[in-house]
């Protein structure tokens, strides 16, 4: 028998324990050995809970027990996360997490304290919720040298931007809709100014390429900005704009990484990624481009890639599941404002004075353009380009294009 104990009676707290409970003999059939949920720890109470029985409030009794083998933590955060993860790893049991900020600020040292004691630290739900990408990058694709992983990371601003385009709301208007629907939170703050975003890339570049990247290095731009007036512009050039995490691998080593929106080009992969749906592609010298797609947030989707964990960690007590990356550091990324890129631009000009400062450009149209305003996509350049250009302009909008 396989004791687990789960941190954290929330959404996804809540969702491990209950698909490890509903489906019991299929989980167990999986595992080779029988998995029950010991103890669940929350510091509030639940009387009405199916578990009751099993929960408790001092992490110590969990910490303390031998006969727990793995624990599940979805507590969140940096703070108690982090302390009761080391502590689980100090005691010898295995962890589970899909504390995306934890790993993204944490993730080598915890691994590299794993790897000492033979313990397994998994996360596949740390990324893409239910979408299957840690063990595709770090197993199926391991035979490749990546070289490029992007997409669009976060279901709630992709939520948003789908209805300013299917709907013509404003960005507050979609934001309360999502706030209504529970796709954002109360303070949505994470979701729209890219830290979610952006701590999903840093456990993306270090799965792809090697060495721990921290969200400190990542440059990250939201979505508050983008108005109805940039949306159908980006119609007009059949494009959509969709927030982006990416990361390159450059040709000496050295990782760069960002998130900010972008324009889209209709028929691309990521294009029709709509809705709360999240779409990730993965560039390898052998395999070209995958994509992987699907839910990348909620209760279930995001339990069963928790679940799964579990799984693997029961299967592998012995023998542990291999994750591993190198140490960050400031040697290891360069500023991604040296990586080229096309622009979308809009700003209160004359077709004129634009080309005069952006050199060749694609001019896009929108039948409602308040008088004196252009919109146009520009040739390639870096951001510390870009931004030393149209100086003169009374730039309202700066957007990447991807493509």
């Amino acid at each position: 028998m396989v004791n687990v104990a789960i941190l954290g009676y929330g959404v996804v707290g809540s969702g491990v324990a209950e698909v490890i409970h509903k489906n019991a003999n299929h989980i167990s059939e999986k595992a080779a050995n029988e998995i029950t949920v010991k103890y669940v720890l929350d510091v509030r109470d639940f009387p009405d809970a199916p578990f009751g029985m099993r929960f408790v409030k001092d992490f110590s009794i969990i910490e303390n027990d031998p006969e727990v083998q793995v624990v599940v933590e979805t507590i969140g955060g940096t703070g108690a996360a982090l302390e009761f993860t080391k502590r689980c790893l100090a005691a010898g049991k295995n962890v589970v997490t899909s504390n995306k900020e934890l790993v993204a600020e944490y993730g080598y040292e915890l691994l590299h304290m794993a790897r000492e004691r033979n313990l397994n630290y998994l996360f596949e739900a740390s990324v893409g919720g239910g979408i299957p990408i840690i063990r595709p990058i770090s197993q199926c694709l391991a035979a490749n040298e990546l070289n490029e992983v992007y997409g669009i990371l976060n279901g709630t601003t992709n939520y948003i931007l789908t209805r300013m385009v299917r709907a013509g709301l404003t960005f507050q208007d979609a934001l309360r809709e999502a706030q209504a629907k529970g796709y954002a939170e109360k303070d949505p703050t994470a979701d729209i100014e890219g830290y979610d975003a952006c701590r999903k890339i840093c456990i993306l570049s270090a799965l792809s390429f090697g060495s721990h990247v921290y969200p400190r290095q990542v440059a990250t731009e939201g979505i508050s900005k983008i108005t109805l007036r940039d949306v159908g512009y980006a119609e007009s050039g059949k494009r959509k704009i969709k927030l982006l995490g990416r990361a390159v691998r450059l040709p000496d080593g050295k990782i760069s990484a960002y998130v900010a929106p972008h324009l889209v080009p209709d028929g691309s992969s990521l294009s029709n990624v709509e809705d709360v749906f999240n779409g990730i592609v993965v560039k390898g010298d052998a395999i070209g481009d995958v994509m992987f797609y699907g839910r990348g947030a909620g209760k279930f989707p995001t339990a069963s890639a928790v679940v799964a964990d579990v799984i693997d960690a029961a299967k592998h007590f012995k023998a542990r599941k291999y994750l591993d990356w190198l140490p960050g550091g400031d040697d290891v990324t360069v500023d991604s404002a040296i990586l080229p890129t096309r622009w979308y631009i809009r700003a209160n000009a004359t077709q004129e004075q634009a080309g005069n400062s952006f050199g060749e450009i694609e001019m896009l149209r929108s039948p409602d353009a308040p008088a004196g305003e252009i919109a146009f996509l520009t040739a390639e350049f870096n951001k510390r380009e870009i931004e030393t250009r149209g100086t003169d302009l009374d730039i309202l909008a700066r957007i990447r294009v991807l493509g």
